[in-house]
């Protein structure tokens, strides 16, 4: 069971990244795998200690810093149709706003962001952001509202209101705080600390995850292959 688990995190193109560490790749993966579900820093250090690894915190903190910025997420993709929402978090105690993108025909997280509110003028941020990542040419945006329809239009992006294509993203965002359980309530930490563990659950969604859907593929495989 345990050699299944660190075989599924484990990519040889991050020993680079690692390969300075005293410990070995797949349980640093392992680990940084734990953490992109939704474990604490404890609970994964008492796993690690369970298989007779006993790290610090910030040992196990430092590693997924190390993956979050050593991972190129999500490839480069030109979807035909994308899904774009914003959903409502607290941040020590005060409200901001995740955007997200998803391209409903592979299911990849095209891009996420966090803003500080919400409404035309960040949707058009957002757009614009995803626009340089991706070709967006022949793309059709599926929105739930008419505020995203002005800030497709200001960016000169194709959209239209759909109610039932687009609740892929809602189901993400539901997946998100399920798994990122300390959204339920209100984050405590830094602003950049969210976006770190967003960055992580997207690595995590894009590239780990198996879709029945894809023929439990991941998203990632789906659009390079």
């Amino acid at each position: 069971m345990l050699a299944d688990l660190l075989s599924e995190c484990f990519a040889a193109d991050l020993e680079e990244t690692w390969e300075r560490e005293r410990t070995a790749t797949p349980i640093r993966a392992f680990a940084v795998r734990l953490h992109a579900t939704g474990c604490s820093l404890r609970e994964i250090t008492t796993i690690l200690a369970e298989l007779g690894v006993e790290r610090s915190h910030q040992a196990v903190w430092q590693w997924v810093h190390r993956l979050s910025d050593s991972v190129p997420d999500p490839p480069t993709a030109q979807p035909s149709r994308v899904a774009v929402d914003e959903t409502a978090v607290k941040i020590n105690g005060e409200w901001s706003w995740v955007y997200a993108a998803i391209d409903i025909d592979t299911k990849l997280i095209l891009d996420v962001a966090l803003f500080g509110r919400h409404g035309t003028d960040p949707a058009a941020a957002f757009l614009s952001g995803l626009a340089e990542k991706h070709d967006l040419s022949d793309t059709t945006f599926l929105v739930d509202q008419f505020g995203y329809r002005t800030a497709l239009a200001r960016l000169g992006l194709n959209g239209r209101v759909d109610y039932t294509d687009r609740n892929l993203i809602e189901k993400w965002f539901h997946t998100l705080k399920m798994r990122l359980d300390r959204f339920h309530n209100s984050w405590v930490g830094s602003r950049q600390s969210v976006r770190q563990w967003l960055a992580l659950f997207v690595h995590y969604y894009n590239r780990l995850r198996p879709h029945q859907s894809l023929d439990d593929r991941t998203p990632a495989d789906e659009v390079l292959n």
